[in-house]
């Protein structure tokens, strides 16, 4: 179908998705190149067959990550332990409940991780001998190399170059995120961007107050290749094992991110 939107109009219209797109993370669009870094971002979304389903060992991860949030020690357990069953190894664990830090705070970091110890020495007790799995297997950049990094990878995750009030007012905030954040952790190599976004989300979803962080991550899900029959099962997954608001978030994010998306893409799934 020929497009016959005018350029101009049609830049103005990508403007807008990207920046609603980001809004949550407190960031708008920065001027100049963002429309057409928009556009690149969405042709990255993965378009698959309905068919396709989350694995087993994706689904536990936004469970591991709800419950971590939750601070629900025994559902946390449980979710463990149903991760490592269907394959996560114990280093993707850790790495799981590592950069949960950055979203839920060092305290529930750090008990998740006291609780993962006390499951894999249970599962050891009881003869079972999980996959220890591997460190990073590249060397995170440092210095001026670790921004460049950070923000090449922070902005395929926006989906667009971005900048906002929030950062002229507090400039640290985005360097922090930058090196840090979308550098020393996403720089990581022994666990997924498409698992890193599961958790997230699980995370996000499980706590009240942050509904338009969640919607931007459910659109860099789609953007690290997750497909909407993905996010659908994940918002199912929390729908039955977790609380109602929970699920209700995940479910209302995954709504909105799509609404703006099919603005730009009408044909999109």
């Amino acid at each position: 179908m020929t497009n016959t939107i005018p350029t101009n109009r049609r830049k103005v219209r990508l403007l807008a998705a990207a920046s609603a797109l980001v809004v949550g993370l407190g960031l708008v669009v920065a001027s100049g190149h963002a429309a057409q870094n928009e556009t690149e971002s969405q042709s990255m979304i993965r378009q698959e067959p309905a068919s396709v389903a989350l694995s087993a060992r994706q689904q536990s991860i936004p469970l591991i990550a709800a419950f971590m949030a939750m601070s629900d020690m025994p559902k946390l357990s449980a979710a463990l332990n149903q991760g490592l069953d269907a394959g996560l190894t114990v280093s993707e664990a850790k790495e799981i409940l590592v950069q949960l830090y950055a979203y839920t705070g060092f305290p529930r970091s750090l008990n998740a991780l006291q609780e993962l110890m006390k499951v894999v020495a249970a599962r050891q007790q009881s003869g079972i001998h999980d996959i220890v799995g591997r460190e990073p297997g590249r060397a995170i950049p440092t210095g001026d190399a670790l921004i460049v990094a950070g923000t090449s990878n922070q902005t395929k995750i926006a989906g667009a170059t971005v900048k906002g009030a929030v950062f002229d007012f507090a400039p640290v905030i985005n360097q922090f995120l930058q090196t840090h954040l979308f550098g020393d952790i996403f720089e990581r190599d022994n666990l997924d961007w498409q698992s890193r976004e599961l958790a997230t989300v699980g995370a996000l979803a499980a706590t009240p107050g942050v509904e338009a962080q969640l919607r931007s991550h459910m659109a860099a899900s789609m953007r690290v290749g997750l497909t909407v029959t993905q996010l659908r099962q994940l918002t199912q997954i929390l729908t039955e094992h977790c609380d109602a608001d929970t699920a209700r978030r995940a479910d209302h994010a995954l709504t909105e991110a799509l609404a703006v998306i099919r603005k730009e893409n009408p044909h999109f799934d």
